[in-house]
């Protein structure tokens, strides 16, 4: 009978230990949850930035838009016909 008396407290440490073990880990799995969402979250914000750059991106390079810069600001223009000069190699 003195073998199971000692056994007990030995059973309720084990159960104490399996219960912490328990509370940690769904802590734990929480916090991760947690953590999922905000890196979800920021890679929506990153997704929707990175389509305004290349918004951005492809209005800044536009044929349109580098053509008037180029006739307004430094003045160029297309040649005439008899300004054009034909080099063969």
């Amino acid at each position: 009978m003195s073998a199971r008396w000692l056994a007990a407290p030995a059973l309720i440490a084990l159960v104490v230990l399996s219960a912490l073990g328990v509370a940690y880990s769904v802590h734990e799995a929480r916090r991760l949850t947690d953590r999922a969402q905000q890196l979800q979250r920021e890679q929506a914000r990153l997704e929707t930035r990175w389509g305004q750059l290349l918004l951005e991106h492809s209005t800044w390079g536009s044929y349109a838009r580098v053509e008037r810069l180029a006739r307004d600001e430094l003045g160029m223009k297309l040649p005439q016909n008899d300004e054009r000069v034909l080099i063969r190699p």
